[in-house]
């Protein structure tokens, strides 16, 4: 029975991408003849307006096929007029969901940090593109130490959403870890944490940098499933289990808007030390029972 609930849920899910795709391909193509930048900034707050429905369509049908057993704790004050830094630890692609489902319309826009290979997805690579997300090529150490030009290449992608988020409110959503969290990929990386891998700051810090003092503040999402191995597959059948989402509001620190992180090494270790501090309250707070 939850096999056949998840094909009804693959087939929601196609039918939803299918029905918005249409607009969004007329607005990427307006956009892609639009000749100036405040031309196609109207034409992506038409694309925001598409997204934001597409994602509301999905959660519409989710809450009432699915019903999910979220719980949800938030801070108070989250406005979609702020502008905001997400970070949160990543478990499967319903990270995704749930994050919608305690942040839709509370906060602006989602932007996430996309890997490079995504946007060959059908329809959905096509909207990231459209929508401006950073696509990041996630180069390899071995690869980074026999070129380490490369590694300004994601540092550009990032520089390029974050001077395009000043001119409308947008939140910037981060999986820090890089990658989903198994036992085996803590194991490889020797992860001083029982449930997450180490985080990667050069992001988030950039994120900070470019977009100072704007920002409202970060919020610190912590994801715990009741599953031991969550999959987007066992969500869509109806049988991931109780799932806790708690999100924390932090003030930017000032001391994070007066220094280069990939300048500055004594920044950048201040800042690694920061990150590290969440990840050891983060990973304290999953050895919680959901």
């Amino acid at each position: 029975m939850s096999t056949l609930k998840g094909l009804v849920s693959l087939v929601l899910l196609i039918a939803v991408t299918l029905f918005w795709a249409v607009p969004l391909f007329a607005l990427t193509l307006l956009k892609l003849v639009t000749p100036t930048r405040v031309l196609r900034r109207c034409v992506l707050r038409g694309l925001n307006h598409v997204a934001l429905n597409w994602i509301g369509t999905n959660l519409w049908w989710m809450r009432r096929w699915l019903k999910p057993e979220l719980t949800v704790h938030l801070p108070a004050g989250l406005s979609p007029q702020q502008w905001w830094l997400v970070i949160s630890n990543h478990r499967s692609w319903t990270d995704i969901f749930m994050l919608q489902m305690a942040l839709h319309r509370r906060i602006p826009m989602p932007r996430f940090f996309l890997k490079r290979e995504l946007i060959w997805v059908p329809i959905v690579g096509l909207a990231w593109w459209a929508l401006e997300f950073p696509f990041m090529r996630r180069y390899k150490r071995d690869q980074l130490e026999k070129n380490p030009d490369l590694a300004q290449v994601d540092r550009e992608a990032t520089e390029r959403m974050c001077q395009r988020a000043r001119e409308m409110p947008i939140a910037i959503y981060n999986f820090v870890e890089g990658t989903r969290f198994t036992p085996a990929k803590r194991d490889a990386q020797q992860s001083p944490f029982r449930h997450l891998l180490r985080p990667k700051a050069g992001g988030t810090a950039q994120v900070i940098s470019l977009m100072g003092e704007r920002l409202s503040g970060i919020l610190d999402v912590t994801l715990r499933y009741a599953s031991p191995n969550p999959t987007f597959w066992g969500f869509l059948c109806g049988r991931e289990g109780p799932i806790h989402l708690h999100a924390r509001r932090l003030d930017v620190p000032s001391w994070m808007l007066q220094g280069d992180y990939h300048q500055d090494p004594h920044y950048k270790e201040r800042f690694h030390s920061w990150l590290n501090g969440l990840w050891y309250e983060k990973d304290g707070a999953l050895d919680s029972p959901v």
